[in-house]
């Protein structure tokens, strides 16, 4: 074990002798609970995302719910990207014990191991975020997740998947694009098994972290690239460097953020407090959620009407074409038994789940053409 852990299960270890040893006095002296004279334990968690992005909102919903359910018992110290090390590094941080806990993507280890991306940004068989996230839960992702982390990388952290996204944005062009061969030639940003896609499609690929899109533009590292969101990328100021939006795509649409933790520092809490980090993930899935459609939409109209950005859907003929080049990465990612057998739970899962959702679910573009005739430009 490192040192970085050594000192860091030294200090949390303090912090609980301590917090007991003042409770116990505390009671002595007057007559009261233990838990009154505690001292909050402190969790440092940096995410990975820069400060001003709505993310950082969402993060700060899972401190505010896991502070309160807690009775102030945890408080979680929460930090932006590059407070301690950079967005893609957040994962080795808590293997190492420099950070106790982070807020990232699964994506964003993608160079530990190309499984990485089948947590949330892997090949879409028909299943939404929703459904992949369920899989996660109740379809066993969750163990192979800790197959991955734990048994193959041998890393020290555990972690948890909540907050389902939307459907990741085609993304960011200067000019429009059509047809496939429209994105042939272009310098674009995205991340994990997404940019094996979008290469394969003829794209070159830069992995930047989202604080780095905006520079990239203006030094013409990239010519186009996707996020996530309406309000991440107004935040950062995408429509400041490009004026075409493409909505819909199959290369992310199925993410969640990834709680992540160091292993000795969540095993050594008291097991409701354990709890209560893993649950508060959930309890934050859903406010993310609202806080989500409110703002993603409502961005999305100021962007189209306070800064004259052109919203589009997709074409198909770009769809069917980023389908038929998962075929072929799949083919290639199959032949590695652990993500052969990753990708099959996932196909099984999407067949049952899916159907009964596609079959179930009418048709909601109908009702809304009829209640907003016009708007829709599908």
């Amino acid at each position: 074990m490192s040192k970085s852990i050594d000192a860091a299960s030294t200090r949390r270890s303090f912090l609980k002798r301590s917090a007991v040893t003042g409770g116990v006095a505390a009671a002595g002296a007057l007559a009261s609970p233990a838990v009154i004279g505690q001292a909050p334990i402190v969790v440092k968690m940096q995410t990975s995302w820069p400060a001003s992005d709505i993310w950082m909102d969402f993060a700060r919903q899972y401190k505010d719910r896991v502070e309160q359910m807690s009775g102030n018992r945890l408080k979680i110290d929460l930090l932006p990207a590059g407070a301690v090390v950079g967005a893609f590094q957040v994962l080795d941080a808590c293997n190492d014990g420099v950070l106790d806990a982070a807020h990232s993507v699964p994506v964003y280890w993608y160079g530990k191991s190309k499984a990485a991306s089948l947590f949330g940004t892997g090949p879409v068989f028909g299943g939404s975020a929703t459904t992949m996230l369920a899989w996660f839960n109740a379809g066993g992702g969750a163990e192979f997740y800790r197959e991955l982390t734990q048994d193959v990388l041998g890393l020290n952290v555990v972690g948890f998947l909540g907050f389902p996204m939307f459907a990741q944005p085609f993304g960011w062009f200067k000019n429009e694009v059509k047809t496939p061969d429209d994105i042939k030639g272009l310098k674009y940003r995205t991340v994990g098994l997404a940019a094996d896609l979008m290469q394969s499609m003829g794209m070159s690929v830069a992995q930047l972290p989202g604080g780095e899109i905006v520079p990239g533009m203006e030094r013409g590292v990239i010519d186009a690239f996707e996020f996530n969101n309406p309000s991440s990328d107004m935040r950062f100021g995408a429509q400041d460097v490009a004026k075409n939006y493409y909505l819909s795509s199959y290369h992310q649409a199925s993410e969640s953020f990834e709680f992540l933790f160091n292993k000795d520092f969540y095993e050594d809490l008291e097991p409701d407090l354990q709890a209560i980090l893993k649950y508060g993930v959930e309890a934050a899935s859903t406010a993310n959620t609202a806080n989500a459609m409110d703002n993603y939409s409502a961005d999305l109209q100021k962007l189209q009407n306070d800064s004259g950005v052109n919203v589009h859907r997709t074409s198909q003929s770009i769809l069917d074409a980023q389908i038929k080049a998962w075929d072929a990465l799949i083919a290639e990612l199959e032949k590695d038994k652990f993500m052969k057998k990753v990708l099959d739970s996932q196909r099984a899962w999407v067949e049952r789940v899916t159907y009964y959702e596609l079959m179930n679910s009418p048709d909601y573009a109908l009702a809304y053409e009829h209640y907003f005739p016009g708007k829709l430009k599908l």
